[in-house]
Order: structure tokens, then C-alpha cells, then sequence
């Protein structure tokens, strides 16, 4: 159970203050054949920073977010602490 329990940590917990992070690697990011890919909306949200509002989790552990006012849905690799 405990092993299960670290699985799934958030790096940033709701309320947090985060920088989506540029352009580039979005650009990248978008490309990828991954889950929960980006639209090319989201793209021109990189460089600006958000509050986190939801924190939910994939299946194998990877930590999603939602992020106030910057459509959809964010990876965790995508953000970084402000």
C-alpha cells in the first residue's frame, strides 16, 4: 500500500502558483503520440503562469492538472514551481 501511495504524488498541490513552461518544448510536447495530448491552443500559454485548480492522476502515476484560466488538460513535465 505504501508503495502504491508514492506512486501517485502531485509535485504541485491545488492553490499552487505555476509557470507553464515555453513555447518550444510545448511545440515538442505536442508532436508526441502521448495521453492527453496538447491542443495547439494550449501552446500559446507557454511562458505564463497559473494557479493550479485540479490535481488527478493517469493510470501508472502520471499527475495532471488543470490550471486556472489556460485551457485543458496539463502534464506535470509541462509546468514548473514560480
Amino acid at each position: 500500500m505504501e508503495k502504491a501511495k508514492m506512486l501517485y504524488q502531485e509535485k504541485f498541490s491545488v492553490g499552487s502558483n505555476v509557470r507553464i513552461k515555453d513555447r518550444p518544448l510545448l511545440e515538442e510536447f505536442h508532436r508526441t503520440k502521448y495521453h492527453h495530448p496538447l491542443s495547439t491552443e494550449q501552446i500559446g500559454y507557454g511562458g505564463h503562469s497559473y494557479f493550479i485548480v485540479r490535481v488527478s492522476f493517469y493510470y501508472g502515476g502520471d499527475v495532471l492538472y488543470n490550471v486556472k484560466i489556460a485551457p485543458g488538460i496539463w502534464h506535470e513535465a509541462l509546468l514548473e514551481a514560480v
